[in-house]
């Protein structure tokens, strides 16, 4: 037995165990804005399109942060970039008690900006990084399958995000508000969020005493010179990516946004808040992490490319049958997109990389620039559902992105990659 080549195998398994646990941790708090969205809706008295800038204040920190994140990755490594991501996020969880302190919803906001920034830097250190530990030919099977735990993390953020901010204070029965029911539901807001703030500290503790063993794992091929993120701007095929990002999670996150107002109206399924936000979290976030784990599976037999054909296009029918339908039709079609969400991040993201011409680092940089998708669909949508008064027509938002998603795919079917993502 070579004992020799064991024990960096083993090293590398190990090194993708802590790396996936950080998917499950930002999992998690992206998917609590769900249910913020609603709690803060009914504490601050918004309307569907303000309440929506709950979503544009996370999301638009990944076009702020995303592209100064590539360089901040390729000049510090991975273990120090994901230890800062760590910190800003723990630095945003205690901010938002004070932000509730002085009863301003602006400030909640720039709470969620600050975790967002280090939620950025941490998928820029640890998409790529993922990819990277172990054989190129299987990097489309492990993204996905770290993306997997990333489902399981969003999956649980609803369902007990919604059992913390949408049960007593304003939410409870027959309650109106008042200055008690509101200090009670912000409460409920800060005890989430301090509650997180001590996961990621967790987190952090975990990933500085594997930080040697994650280096170790990569090192001579991860890390490459410090570059600049614009580079990336130089290729078109991270250009095109990186819209596809920005509709795919434009349209993944304007979904989850509209689903628990639109499950509680007569419109959809007529449930209490906290019911529909559990639904959203099992349903639509569990059908997402099931996708991922069959289509780790599916990846070892079926091209990258031919399988976000098939389920960008089974998305896009989804959404439009939400919007020529109501009642438990509607309602069940929009939770089952979930499933077809499932492998469009990883897949966008490892596709792009292989087809690349500028680093990683500069690509991830740019890819997850993206993401700021999830800061402008939402309030759209948002626009659409109070113009029309009712939250049924605001997803043509979403199907409008999976249609732009399917010509991504089938480019990519069409074109061959230059090179495997390392």
């Amino acid at each position: 037995m070579d004992t020799a080549a064991t024990a960096p195998r083993q090293g590398t398994r190990l090194a993708f165990a802590y790396v996936t646990s950080l998917f499950f941790a930002w999992g998690f708090v992206t998917s609590l804005i769900d249910p913020l969205i609603q709690a803060v809706q009914r504490v601050f008295d918004l309307t569907t399109a303000e309440a929506m800038l709950t979503a544009s204040a996370w999301f638009i920190a990944y076009g702020v942060a995303s592209l100064p994140a590539g360089w901040v990755l390729s000049r510090l490594g991975y273990s120090r970039a994901i230890l800062a991501a760590l910190g800003a996020m723990i630095a945003g969880c205690i901010l938002v008690p004070l932000a509730t302190i002085v009863d301003l919803y602006p400030l909640v906001l720039a709470s969620l900006f600050v975790i967002a920034c280090g939620v950025t830097l941490l998928q820029v250190a640890a998409n790529p990084l993922s990819t990277a530990l172990g054989a190129p030919q299987t990097a489309h099977l492990r993204l996905t399958f770290s993306q997997a735990f990333n489902s399981l993390g969003a999956t649980l953020g609803p369902v007990i995000g919604s059992t913390i901010l949408l049960t007593g204070g304003v939410f409870a029965a027959d309650a109106i508000v008042t200055p008690a029911t509101r200090g009670e539901s912000l409460r409920s807001i800060d005890l989430a969020f301090l509650a997180v703030g001590a996961f990621f500290a967790l987190v952090a503790i975990f990933i500085w005493t594997a930080r040697k063993r994650i280096e170790a794992s990569v090192a001579g091929r991860a890390r490459g010179p410090v570059v600049s993120p614009f580079t990336a701007f130089r290729s078109r095929w991270a250009v095109f990516g990186a819209l596809a990002i920005f509709f795919y999670v434009g349209a993944e996150v304007t979904i989850g946004a509209l689903l628990i107002p639109f499950i509680s109206s007569a419109d959809g399924l007529g449930l209490p808040a906290h019911e529909a936000g559990h639904m959203v979290g099992w349903y639509y976030w569990g059908a997402a992490m099931v996708g991922r784990f069959v289509g780790s599976a599916l990846l070892t037999r079926v091209r990258a490319s031919v399988l976000l054909s098939v389920c960008t296009l089974a998305a896009a029918c989804l959404a439009f049958v939400v919007t020529q339908s109501d009642g438990p039709t509607a309602a069940y079609a929009a939770l089952a997109i979930g499933f077809f969400n499932s492998i469009m991040f990883p897949t966008i993201f490892s596709l792009t990389l292989e087809r690349s011409s500028a680093s990683p680092a500069a690509t991830s940089g740019l890819l997850v620039f993206g993401i700021i998708g999830g800061a402008i669909l939402p309030p759209l949508a948002g626009l659409v559902a109070d113009t029309y008064g009712a939250v049924t027509p605001a997803f043509f938002v979403p199907f409008v992105g999976y249609l732009i998603l399917v010509v991504f795919a089938v480019a990519c079917v069409r074109t061959a990659g230059r090179r495997l993502a390392v």
